[in-house]
C-alpha cells in the first residue's frame, strides 16, 4: 500500500500525430523519448479535430473517484471547459503510464503535479502551434475554454483546429512549464460529479462482474475451507450430470494459486449448483489446527511473559512508571476482519495462442500480470489487462489470486471464462486484517500529565517478524510526546494469510491508542479534549520536518479544534447520551472525529451524528469526491466497530454471508458532517485516513454516556445494559 509513482522532474512531454487527427501527450524518461514511435508513449490527452478532449484515466477506479479527479487536474492546466472533456479508462500498461495502482491513498500525492504538467504541456504545444501559424510571439497569446486567443488582433482558434500542427512541434520540457496559480483554478476545487455516476445509477456494465466476452462460459471454484488444503479425492459424477455443465477438473496448488476443483458451465447458476454437488476429500493443511479459541489462549500466554522483542524505546518507562503519581493499565483487542467488498472477487480471462487477455477489477494490475505470467509460464508482454471498475477494493484487490485462478481455469477450459466468487467464497476464502492485543500501562504525574507509556503488543507472525499487516509502526502516536516510552512485541504463529485493509494497521491502532488516551484523561480528572491538547501542547513535529510522513502536532491540534467547534464540544446532553472525541494521523492525513451517541436501557447504541475535521493539505481537487470518500470511510469504520468479526474453527472461517457478517445498512447510517482544514502542505489522499479515529470516538462517546469502557472490537452492546 505504500507504492509510489516514480516520475522524476527530469521527465519530459512527448507528443506525436496519431490516426484521426488527434494529439497525444504523455510523460516519458527524457533519455528514452526518441526510441518511441509518434504518439505511442504514455498517452494521457487526445484532442480531436472537433475540439473534444479525451483524457485517459490511467489508475484503477475502485470507488475512490480517481477516474474523475486526475483528469480534472489535466483539464485544468489544459485550460478547457469540463463539458468538453471525455474520460476513458486506460489499459494496464506500465510502459505507457508508469506505475498504475489504487492503494495507500497515494494517487493525489504522487499524481497531483505530474498530471498538471501533462495538461500544461498540451496547452503549451497548442499555443506554440498558434504562434507559428499566426507569426506572433508565444507570450502574446492566452488560452480559455479550449481556444488560443491573440487579443491584439482579435484572432482565436479552437484547439481542434491546431492539433495537427501542434503534433509536429517539439515537446516542451515538463520541468520548465509554468503551472496555474490555484487562485485561477476553474475546475479543480469545484464540485464535479463522478464521470461514471450516470452509468452506475442506470445500471450500465462498468464493473468487473459485468464483463462479457463472445463465447465465454462461467466458472465456479471450490477450495479447501482451511487455507492451503489440497484435493485428496473428488467424485464429479453428480456435478457432470447436471444440465449446462461442460467440464469439471482439479486444479493443482502452486505458488499463487490455491488448489481446488473448477466447474465450467453455461451460466453461473449451473456452475454453482454443480460445485455444491461435488464430493471432495481434502488433504488438511497446517492451518486446520488453528482456531480463534487457540489464538486467544496463546495471546493470553504471551501477554503474561516479557515481550519477545523491543519495537521502540526511549527514556526509561519502567522507572517512570514506578515513580508515577498514578498508574493506569488496560487491555485492548480487535478481531480479524474480511474486506467484504460489495462486488465479490471476479475475473474474466481468455487464453489462446499463447496470449492471455484479462478483464478484471484490480487495484494492482502489474502484480496481476506478473502472477499470471508465472503461473502459466508465459511472458508478461503476452498478457493484456483491461482494468474494469471495482465495486470496492479496500486493499483486497491488491492481491491477484482471483486473476490467477481465472487465467488458469480459462486455459484448461479452452474457452473464455468468467470466474465469479460467491459471497461465501469471498468471506471464507479471502485474506484477512489480522487481530491484535495491546496491554497498556501509563503513568501520570500530580498534574495529570503523561509521564510514562508502555505497551506490550501481541499479534501474529514470528518472534522476529510480524505477519503482513500485523506489525506496529514505531512512530505510532504518542511516540515522541512521552519522554519515557516503550513498545514491545510478541507474535504467535498463523497459517492463514493476512492482508492490508483500508488504513492498514492504523484501522486498529486508532481505536486502541485513542481509547487508552481517553482513559488517561478520565483518570487525570480532565476533559478528554483538554487532555489531548495538553499532550500535543507544543505542536512539535516528530521526525524530519521535510518528511510528510512525520507526525505534525500542530496539524493534529488544528483538526481537533475544528471538530470540537463543529460538534459544540462540552455541551450538556441527556442521560445515557454522550460525546466522544478522537484523532489519528495516517496516510499523510490528519483526521479528528466527534461522535454523539445514546445508549438505551437494553444496551442498544444509537448514533445521532458524527463530525469529521480533516487536514489533507492545501487543495481539495474534487470536493464532491472528497466528501463522499470521507463519509464512506467513516461509515465503513462504524460498521466494523459495531458488528464485524471473523472467527476460525479448524482453520476455516465461520462467517459465511452478510447474515453473520453484518455490513452497516443505510437505515443505520447516521449523518456525517465533514469539514476540510486547509493547511500549507502538499495535497494528500483521503480514502483511508478517515477510518482510524471513528471506533475510538464511538467508544469514548459510549463511555461518556454510560461509564462503561469497551476495550474490545466489535463493541458488545450486552455490556451496556442499564
Amino acid at each position: 500500500m505504500n507504492a509510489q509513482a516514480k516520475i522524476s522532474r527530469r521527465t519530459m512531454l512527448v507528443a506525436g500525430a496519431v490516426a484521426g487527427g488527434g494529439l497525444w501527450l504523455g510523460y516519458a524518461p527524457a533519455a528514452g523519448a526518441a526510441s518511441y514511435g509518434p504518439g505511442a508513449l504514455n498517452p494521457w490527452v487526445r484532442i480531436g479535430s472537433d475540439g473534444v478532449v479525451t483524457i485517459i484515466a490511467h489508475n484503477p477506479e475502485i470507488g475512490q473517484g480517481i477516474k474523475t479527479s486526475l483528469p480534472m487536474l489535466i483539464a485544468e492546466e489544459l485550460d478547457v471547459d469540463w463539458r468538453q472533456v471525455r474520460v476513458e479508462q486506460g489499459l494496464a500498461d506500465a510502459a505507457r503510464y508508469g506505475e498504475q495502482y489504487a492503494g495507500g491513498s497515494m494517487a493525489t500525492p504522487t499524481q497531483y503535479e505530474p498530471m498538471r504538467r501533462v495538461g500544461a504541456g498540451a496547452r503549451a504545444m497548442l499555443v506554440a502551434a498558434a504562434a507559428r501559424s499566426w507569426q506572433v510571439p508565444v507570450d502574446s497569446l492566452t488560452t480559455a475554454s479550449g481556444k488560443v486567443i491573440h487579443a491584439a488582433s482579435g484572432r482565436s482558434a479552437g484547439y481542434g483546429t491546431l492539433v495537427a500542427l501542434a503534433a509536429t512541434l517539439p515537446a516542451p520540457d515538463a520541468a520548465k512549464l509554468v503551472l496555474k496559480d490555484p487562485k485561477d483554478f476553474r475546475i479543480v476545487g469545484k464540485f464535479v460529479p463522478g464521470v461514471d455516476n450516470r452509468a452506475i445509477v442506470t445500471g450500465q456494465p462498468l464493473f468487473g462482474i459485468d464483463a462479457q466476452v463472445p463465447g465465454m462460459k462461467f466458472a465456479a471454484y471450490q477450495k479447501c475451507p482451511a487455507y492451503g488444503g489440497t484435493v485428496a479425492k473428488v467424485d464429479m459424477a453428480a456435478a457432470l450430470a447436471m444440465p449446462g455443465v461442460r467440464k469439471v477438473f482439479v486444479v493443482p496448488g502452486t505458488e499463487g494459486l490455491a488448489a481446488g476443483v473448477a466447474v465450467i458451465a453455461d451460466n453461473s447458476w449451473a456452475a454453482n449448483r454443480a460445485r455444491n454437488a461435488l464430493q471432495i476429500e481434502w488433504n488438511q493443511p497446517p492451518a486446520a489446527s488453528q482456531s480463534t479459541a487457540h489464538f486467544l489462549a496463546e495471546a493470553t500466554r504471551l501477554a503474561a511473559q516479557p515481550p519477545q522483542r523491543t519495537i521502540t524505546s526511549h527514556g526509561d518507562a519502567a522507572a517512570a512508571l514506578a515513580g508515577a503519581a498514578k498508574r493506569v493499565s488496560a487491555d485492548y483487542s480487535y478481531p480479524f476482519l474480511a474486506h467484504a467488498t460489495m462486488e465479490p472477487m471476479n475475473c474474466t480471462a481468455q487464453v489462446s495462442g499463447g496470449k492471455v487477455e484479462i478483464w478484471a477489477p484490480t487495484q494492482l494490475p502489474e502484480d496481476g500480470r506478473t502472477a499470471v505470467a508465472k503461473a502459466l509460464g508465459i511472458a508478461g508482454s503476452d498478457i493484456t489487462i483491461h482494468m474494469l471498475r471495482s465495486g470496492g477494493g479496500f486493499g483486497r484487490r491488491l492481491a491477484s489470486d482471483f486473476m490467477v485462478e481465472a487465467a488458469w481455469i480459462a486455459r484448461e477450459a479452452g474457452v473464455p471464462v468468467k470466474l465469479t466468487w460467491s459471497r461465501e467464497d469471498d468471506l471464507t476464502g479471502g485474506y484477512y486484517r489480522p487481530g491484535g492485543f495491546h496491554h497498556f500501562e501509563a503513568g501520570l504525574d500530580d498534574a495529570g500529565r503523561v509521564t510514562a507509556w508502555r505497551n506490550h503488543f501481541v499479534s501474529f507472525g514470528t518472534p522476529k517478524r510480524f505477519a503482513r499487516a500485523a506489525g506496529i509502526d514505531e512512530a505510532q502516536f504518542p511516540a515522541g510526546f512521552v519522554a519515557d516510552f516503550q513498545v514491545g512485541g510478541s507474535a504467535m504463529a498463523l497459517d492463514t494469510p493476512t492482508w492490508w485493509l483500508r488504513a492498514p494497521e492504523n484501522n486498529a491502532f486508532g481505536f486502541v491508542m485513542q481509547g487508552f488516551i481517553d482513559e488517561l484523561a478520565h483518570a487525570a480528572g480532565q476533559d478528554p479534549l483538554a487532555f489531548r491538547r495538553t499532550l500535543l501542547a507544543d505542536g512539535r513535529i516528530v521526525g524530519d520536518p521535510k518528511n510528510p510522513e512525520s507526525f505534525n502536532g500542530a496539524r493534529a491540534l488544528g483538526v481537533l479544534d475544528k471538530v470540537a467547534t463543529m460538534a459544540k464540544w462540552g455541551r450538556k446532553l441527556p442521560a445515557r447520551q454522550g460525546l466522544g472525541i478522537a484523532f489519528h494521523f495516517s496516510h499523510l492525513g490528519y483526521f479528528a472525529n466527534v461522535v454523539e451517541a445514546g445508549v438505551a436501557a437494553d444496551g442498544t447504541v444509537k448514533i445521532a451524528r458524527i463530525w469529521v475535521a480533516a487536514d489533507v493539505g492545501r487543495q481539495i481537487v474534487n470536493p464532491s469526491g472528497a466528501l463522499h470518500q470521507v463519509q464512506g470511510s467513516v461509515l465503513d469504520a462504524l460498521g466494523a466497530a459495531q458488528g464485524l468479526n471473523v472467527t476460525f474453527r479448524d482453520g476455516a472461517v465461520e462467517q459465511r454471508n452478510f447474515g453473520d457478517y453484518p455490513i452497516l445498512r443505510m437505515a443505520d447510517a447516521p449523518p456525517v458532517d465533514v469539514a476540510f482544514v486547509l493547511s500549507d502542505n502538499n495535497p494528500t489522499g483521503l480514502g483511508e485516513p478517515g477510518y482510524p479515529a471513528v471506533a475510538p470516538a464511538l467508544g469514548n462517546a459510549i463511555f461518556a454516556a454510560t461509564g462503561v469502557r469497551l476495550r474490545a472490537l466489535p463493541f458488545d452492546s450486552a455490556l451496556l445494559k442499564a
